[in-house]
Protein backbone atom coordinates (compact mmCIF):
# COMPACT_ATOMS: atom_id res chain seq x y z
CA UNK A 1 0.00 0.00 0.00
CA UNK A 2 1.15 3.46 -1.00
CA UNK A 3 1.10 6.10 1.71
CA UNK A 4 -1.46 9.07 0.10
CA UNK A 5 1.09 11.39 1.69
CA UNK A 6 4.24 10.16 -0.69
CA UNK A 7 5.57 12.59 -2.87
CA UNK A 8 3.55 12.93 -6.04
CA UNK A 9 4.99 13.97 -9.16
CA UNK A 10 3.17 14.70 -13.06
CA UNK A 11 5.01 13.82 -16.37
CA UNK A 12 3.99 14.93 -19.35
CA UNK A 13 3.94 13.15 -22.75
CA UNK A 14 2.01 15.05 -25.45
CA UNK A 15 3.09 12.92 -28.57
CA UNK A 16 0.28 10.23 -28.49
CA UNK A 17 2.62 7.31 -30.41
CA UNK A 18 5.25 7.77 -27.71
CA UNK A 19 2.94 7.41 -24.91
CA UNK A 20 1.38 4.30 -26.65
CA UNK A 21 4.60 2.92 -26.84
CA UNK A 22 5.91 3.49 -23.13
CA UNK A 23 2.77 2.26 -21.82
CA UNK A 24 3.06 -1.33 -24.16
CA UNK A 25 0.99 -3.77 -25.60
CA UNK A 26 -2.04 -4.65 -23.13
CA UNK A 27 -0.01 -2.14 -20.36
CA UNK A 28 3.06 -4.49 -20.16
CA UNK A 29 5.59 -1.87 -19.99
CA UNK A 30 3.54 0.02 -17.43
CA UNK A 31 3.71 -2.73 -15.32
CA UNK A 32 7.49 -3.54 -16.06
CA UNK A 33 7.89 -0.15 -14.60
CA UNK A 34 6.35 -0.64 -11.16
CA UNK A 35 7.60 -4.14 -10.77
CA UNK A 36 11.13 -2.07 -11.63
CA UNK A 37 10.40 0.20 -8.99
CA UNK A 38 8.89 -1.15 -5.11
CA UNK A 39 6.78 1.30 -3.44
CA UNK A 40 6.11 3.23 -6.22
CA UNK A 41 2.70 3.27 -7.74
CA UNK A 42 2.03 5.28 -11.57
CA UNK A 43 -1.25 5.68 -12.57
CA UNK A 44 -1.80 7.57 -16.58
CA UNK A 45 -4.59 9.69 -17.47
CA UNK A 46 -4.73 11.11 -21.04
CA UNK A 47 -1.03 12.93 -21.58
CA UNK A 48 -0.35 13.11 -17.93
CA UNK A 49 1.82 10.21 -15.90
CA UNK A 50 1.49 10.52 -12.09
CA UNK A 51 3.77 9.15 -10.15
CA UNK A 52 3.64 8.53 -6.09
CA UNK A 53 5.63 6.88 -3.62
CA UNK A 54 9.30 6.44 -2.09
CA UNK A 55 11.29 6.66 -5.05
CA UNK A 56 9.60 9.18 -7.47
CA UNK A 57 13.10 11.09 -8.61
CA UNK A 58 13.98 7.30 -10.00
CA UNK A 59 10.86 6.61 -11.78
CA UNK A 60 11.08 10.08 -13.66
CA UNK A 61 14.57 9.52 -14.54
CA UNK A 62 13.46 6.15 -15.83
CA UNK A 63 10.46 7.06 -17.50
CA UNK A 64 12.57 10.13 -19.32
CA UNK A 65 14.83 7.69 -20.73
CA UNK A 66 12.65 5.48 -22.13
CA UNK A 67 10.82 7.85 -23.78
CA UNK A 68 14.16 9.28 -25.22
CA UNK A 69 14.72 6.04 -26.25
CA UNK A 70 11.17 6.14 -28.32
CA UNK A 71 11.86 9.41 -29.36
CA UNK A 72 15.41 8.45 -31.35
CA UNK A 73 13.41 5.44 -33.05
CA UNK A 74 14.14 2.49 -30.35
CA UNK A 75 11.08 -0.06 -29.56
CA UNK A 76 10.95 -1.21 -26.05
CA UNK A 77 9.25 -4.16 -24.36
CA UNK A 78 9.21 -5.34 -20.80
CA UNK A 79 12.48 -6.72 -21.02
CA UNK A 80 14.04 -3.52 -22.48
CA UNK A 81 12.01 -1.68 -19.44
CA UNK A 82 13.97 -4.09 -16.85
CA UNK A 83 17.67 -3.52 -18.60
CA UNK A 84 17.01 0.33 -18.31
CA UNK A 85 15.85 0.33 -15.20
CA UNK A 86 18.89 -2.11 -13.76
CA UNK A 87 22.21 0.71 -16.06
CA UNK A 88 19.80 3.13 -13.92
CA UNK A 89 21.29 1.78 -10.93
CA UNK A 90 24.57 3.02 -8.95
CA UNK A 91 27.59 4.25 -10.82
CA UNK A 92 25.94 3.19 -14.41
CA UNK A 93 23.40 5.97 -14.36
CA UNK A 94 25.56 9.04 -13.65
CA UNK A 95 27.76 7.99 -16.79
CA UNK A 96 26.05 9.43 -19.85
CA UNK A 97 27.54 6.66 -22.16
CA UNK A 98 26.19 4.05 -19.90
CA UNK A 99 22.38 5.44 -19.65
CA UNK A 100 20.01 3.87 -20.92
CA UNK A 101 19.53 5.69 -23.92
CA UNK A 102 22.84 5.91 -24.86
CA UNK A 103 22.92 2.14 -24.69
CA UNK A 104 19.53 0.80 -26.18
CA UNK A 105 19.71 3.45 -28.89
CA UNK A 106 22.88 2.35 -30.52
CA UNK A 107 22.61 1.60 -33.88
CA UNK A 108 25.20 -1.32 -35.19
CA UNK A 109 23.71 -2.52 -38.75
CA UNK A 110 20.08 -2.20 -39.79
CA UNK A 111 19.02 -5.20 -42.17
CA UNK A 112 15.93 -7.27 -43.07
CA UNK A 113 13.78 -5.01 -41.58
CA UNK A 114 15.48 -5.19 -38.28
CA UNK A 115 18.26 -3.10 -36.05
CA UNK A 116 21.09 -4.93 -34.21
CA UNK A 117 21.65 -2.74 -30.93
CA UNK A 118 23.82 -3.74 -28.15
CA UNK A 119 21.07 -4.57 -25.31
CA UNK A 120 23.12 -4.15 -22.02
CA UNK A 121 25.43 -1.70 -20.52
CA UNK A 122 28.11 -5.09 -21.03
CA UNK A 123 26.81 -5.15 -24.66
CA UNK A 124 27.65 -1.68 -25.38
CA UNK A 125 30.95 -1.49 -23.63
CA UNK A 126 32.08 -4.30 -26.13
CA UNK A 127 30.97 -3.03 -29.66
CA UNK A 128 32.72 0.04 -28.50
CA UNK A 129 35.79 -2.24 -28.08
CA UNK A 130 36.06 -3.33 -30.91
CA UNK A 131 35.67 0.24 -32.58
CA UNK A 132 39.09 1.04 -30.70
CA UNK A 133 40.98 -2.11 -30.24
CA UNK A 134 42.35 -4.49 -33.17
CA UNK A 135 42.07 -7.31 -31.18
CA UNK A 136 39.48 -8.40 -28.85
CA UNK A 137 38.83 -11.14 -26.77
CA UNK A 138 34.93 -11.42 -25.65
CA UNK A 139 34.63 -14.15 -22.71
CA UNK A 140 31.14 -14.50 -21.05
CA UNK A 141 28.26 -17.37 -20.76
CA UNK A 142 25.65 -17.96 -23.92
CA UNK A 143 23.28 -15.98 -24.11
CA UNK A 144 25.09 -12.27 -24.25
CA UNK A 145 25.78 -11.86 -27.63
CA UNK A 146 29.29 -12.08 -28.01
CA UNK A 147 29.35 -13.97 -31.72
CA UNK A 148 25.86 -11.80 -32.82
CA UNK A 149 27.53 -8.72 -32.26
CA UNK A 150 31.08 -9.48 -33.55
CA UNK A 151 28.96 -10.57 -36.69
CA UNK A 152 26.54 -7.39 -37.07
CA UNK A 153 29.98 -5.46 -36.54
CA UNK A 154 32.08 -7.62 -38.94
CA UNK A 155 28.59 -6.84 -41.93
CA UNK A 156 28.78 -3.77 -40.87
CA UNK A 157 32.33 -3.10 -41.54
CA UNK A 158 32.10 -5.15 -44.82
CA UNK A 159 29.49 -2.53 -46.05
CA UNK A 160 31.33 0.58 -45.09
CA UNK A 161 34.36 -0.77 -46.73
CA UNK A 162 36.37 -0.94 -44.05
CA UNK A 163 37.73 -4.29 -44.89
CA UNK A 164 37.58 -6.34 -48.09
CA UNK A 165 36.30 -9.67 -46.55
CA UNK A 166 34.87 -11.69 -43.54
CA UNK A 167 36.62 -14.89 -41.96
CA UNK A 168 34.45 -16.59 -39.40
CA UNK A 169 35.98 -19.69 -38.12
CA UNK A 170 35.57 -21.93 -35.37
CA UNK A 171 37.34 -25.16 -34.06
CA UNK A 172 35.66 -28.61 -34.65
CA UNK A 173 36.93 -30.43 -31.56
CA UNK A 174 34.55 -33.02 -31.36
CA UNK A 175 35.44 -34.42 -34.70
CA UNK A 176 39.08 -34.13 -34.10
CA UNK A 177 40.65 -36.17 -36.36
CA UNK A 178 37.51 -38.15 -36.95
CA UNK A 179 36.22 -35.95 -39.92
CA UNK A 180 37.97 -38.41 -42.43
CA UNK A 181 35.55 -41.39 -41.38
CA UNK A 182 32.23 -39.23 -41.60
CA UNK A 183 30.62 -39.38 -44.78
CA UNK A 184 30.09 -36.87 -47.58
CA UNK A 185 32.18 -34.39 -48.84
CA UNK A 186 34.69 -32.03 -46.52
CA UNK A 187 31.82 -29.19 -46.66
CA UNK A 188 29.19 -32.03 -45.06
CA UNK A 189 31.58 -33.60 -42.53
CA UNK A 190 32.30 -29.54 -41.13
CA UNK A 191 29.18 -28.20 -41.74
CA UNK A 192 27.29 -28.62 -38.41
CA UNK A 193 30.38 -27.08 -36.32
CA UNK A 194 29.78 -24.01 -38.63
CA UNK A 195 26.04 -23.39 -38.85
CA UNK A 196 25.72 -21.52 -36.16
CA UNK A 197 28.04 -18.84 -37.73
CA UNK A 198 25.68 -19.17 -41.46
CA UNK A 199 22.89 -18.96 -39.37
CA UNK A 200 23.65 -15.39 -37.48
CA UNK A 201 24.84 -14.30 -41.13
CA UNK A 202 21.54 -14.90 -42.41
CA UNK A 203 20.29 -13.25 -40.17
CA UNK A 204 22.17 -9.42 -41.38
CA UNK A 205 22.10 -10.38 -45.15
CA UNK A 206 19.70 -11.03 -48.06
CA UNK A 207 20.10 -14.99 -47.88
CA UNK A 208 20.66 -14.72 -52.00
CA UNK A 209 23.42 -12.55 -51.53
CA UNK A 210 25.66 -14.75 -49.10
CA UNK A 211 26.31 -17.82 -51.81
CA UNK A 212 27.84 -15.06 -54.28
CA UNK A 213 30.13 -13.37 -51.76
CA UNK A 214 31.31 -16.55 -50.52
CA UNK A 215 31.73 -17.94 -54.52
CA UNK A 216 33.86 -14.86 -54.46
CA UNK A 217 35.91 -15.47 -50.94
CA UNK A 218 34.38 -11.72 -49.53
CA UNK A 219 33.05 -14.31 -46.40
CA UNK A 220 34.86 -17.32 -45.93
CA UNK A 221 33.65 -19.38 -42.98
CA UNK A 222 35.66 -22.48 -42.40
CA UNK A 223 37.43 -24.44 -39.32
CA UNK A 224 40.09 -23.26 -37.55
CA UNK A 225 43.16 -25.77 -39.09
CA UNK A 226 42.03 -23.78 -42.79
CA UNK A 227 43.95 -20.28 -41.03
CA UNK A 228 47.22 -22.12 -41.01
CA UNK A 229 50.07 -20.73 -42.72
CA UNK A 230 48.06 -17.77 -43.95
CA UNK A 231 48.39 -13.85 -43.24
CA UNK A 232 44.62 -11.96 -43.42
CA UNK A 233 45.00 -8.51 -44.27
CA UNK A 234 41.91 -6.28 -44.55
CA UNK A 235 39.85 -8.38 -43.14
CA UNK A 236 37.31 -8.78 -40.13
CA UNK A 237 37.89 -11.81 -38.79
CA UNK A 238 36.27 -13.72 -35.51
CA UNK A 239 37.15 -16.63 -33.76
CA UNK A 240 33.85 -18.42 -32.25
CA UNK A 241 34.09 -20.94 -29.42
CA UNK A 242 37.53 -20.04 -28.72
CA UNK A 243 37.39 -21.60 -24.94
CA UNK A 244 37.95 -25.02 -27.35
CA UNK A 245 41.21 -24.25 -28.47
CA UNK A 246 44.60 -25.15 -27.58
CA UNK A 247 47.18 -22.59 -26.53
CA UNK A 248 49.15 -23.86 -29.55
CA UNK A 249 46.16 -23.43 -31.90
CA UNK A 250 45.08 -19.78 -30.36
CA UNK A 251 48.85 -18.50 -30.98
CA UNK A 252 48.23 -20.02 -34.69
CA UNK A 253 45.30 -17.89 -35.17
CA UNK A 254 46.71 -14.86 -33.86
CA UNK A 255 49.51 -15.13 -35.59
CA UNK A 256 47.47 -14.64 -39.08
CA UNK A 257 46.72 -11.15 -38.55
CA UNK A 258 47.82 -8.73 -41.25
CA UNK A 259 47.78 -5.13 -42.36
CA UNK A 260 44.41 -3.72 -41.94
CA UNK A 261 42.59 -6.65 -40.11
CA UNK A 262 40.36 -6.31 -36.95
CA UNK A 263 40.15 -9.74 -34.87
CA UNK A 264 37.46 -11.11 -32.74
CA UNK A 265 37.68 -14.04 -30.37
CA UNK A 266 34.61 -15.15 -28.52
CA UNK A 267 34.30 -17.88 -26.00
CA UNK A 268 32.84 -19.31 -22.74
CA UNK A 269 35.55 -20.55 -20.29
CA UNK A 270 33.15 -22.47 -18.28
CA UNK A 271 31.62 -24.83 -21.19
CA UNK A 272 35.33 -26.07 -22.51
CA UNK A 273 35.11 -29.53 -24.74
CA UNK A 274 38.59 -30.18 -24.86
CA UNK A 275 39.78 -33.88 -24.02
CA UNK A 276 40.95 -34.34 -20.63
CA UNK A 277 44.37 -33.04 -19.96
CA UNK A 278 43.97 -30.48 -22.61
CA UNK A 279 44.52 -26.57 -21.35
CA UNK A 280 42.48 -24.90 -23.08
CA UNK A 281 43.78 -21.54 -25.10
CA UNK A 282 40.99 -18.73 -24.05
CA UNK A 283 41.74 -19.72 -20.69
CA UNK A 284 45.87 -18.38 -20.58
CA UNK A 285 45.15 -16.18 -23.14
CA UNK A 286 44.93 -13.30 -20.88
CA UNK A 287 47.83 -14.47 -18.48
CA UNK A 288 49.97 -14.39 -21.68
CA UNK A 289 48.78 -10.94 -23.34
CA UNK A 290 48.58 -8.61 -20.68
CA UNK A 291 49.59 -5.54 -21.58
CA UNK A 292 50.34 -5.63 -25.06
CA UNK A 293 49.06 -2.83 -26.76
CA UNK A 294 46.12 -2.43 -29.05
CA UNK A 295 44.19 -5.44 -27.70
CA UNK A 296 41.42 -5.71 -25.42
CA UNK A 297 39.54 -8.23 -22.88
CA UNK A 298 35.65 -8.06 -22.79
CA UNK A 299 33.82 -9.61 -19.44
CA UNK A 300 30.13 -10.53 -20.30
CA UNK A 301 28.37 -11.81 -17.33
CA UNK A 302 24.90 -13.23 -16.89
CA UNK A 303 23.45 -9.72 -16.48
CA UNK A 304 24.26 -9.27 -20.72
CA UNK A 305 22.32 -12.38 -21.17
CA UNK A 306 19.30 -11.15 -23.30
CA UNK A 307 17.55 -14.82 -23.89
CA UNK A 308 14.92 -15.92 -21.58
CA UNK A 309 15.15 -14.47 -18.20
CA UNK A 310 15.83 -17.51 -16.35
CA UNK A 311 19.13 -18.34 -18.50
CA UNK A 312 20.78 -15.49 -16.20
CA UNK A 313 19.30 -17.46 -13.17
CA UNK A 314 20.96 -20.61 -14.17
CA UNK A 315 24.39 -19.42 -15.21
CA UNK A 316 24.44 -17.91 -11.82
CA UNK A 317 23.35 -20.86 -9.82
CA UNK A 318 26.00 -22.72 -12.19
CA UNK A 319 28.42 -20.40 -11.04
CA UNK A 320 27.88 -20.51 -7.29
CA UNK A 321 27.84 -24.70 -7.50
CA UNK A 322 30.71 -24.50 -9.74
CA UNK A 323 32.92 -22.31 -6.99
CA UNK A 324 31.19 -24.46 -3.91
CA UNK A 325 32.55 -27.78 -5.51
CA UNK A 326 35.02 -27.56 -8.41
CA UNK A 327 34.26 -30.96 -8.87
CA UNK A 328 32.09 -32.61 -11.53
CA UNK A 329 28.39 -33.33 -10.84
CA UNK A 330 29.49 -37.48 -11.38
CA UNK A 331 31.87 -37.12 -8.48
CA UNK A 332 29.32 -35.85 -6.03
CA UNK A 333 27.20 -38.56 -6.19
CA UNK A 334 24.41 -37.06 -8.99
CA UNK A 335 23.59 -38.53 -11.79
Amino acid sequence: MIDPNAALITIRVPDTAQMMSLVGRADTNLRAIENALPDTDIHIRGDVITVRGANTNGAAALISELLLIIARGGQIGPDDVRRAAEMMEGSAGEDPSGRPSAVLSQSILSARGKTVRPKTLGQKRYVDTIDTATVVFAIGPAGTGKTYLAMAKAVKALQSKQVNRILLTRPAVEAGERLGFLPGTLGEKIDPYLRPLYDALQDMMDPEQIPRLMDAGTIEVAPLAYMRGRTLNDAFIILDEAQNTTPEQMKMFLTRLGFGSKMVVTGDITQTDLPSGHYSGLRVVRDILDGVDDLAFCELTSRDVVRHRIVSQIIDAWGAWDEASHKPRTERGRP
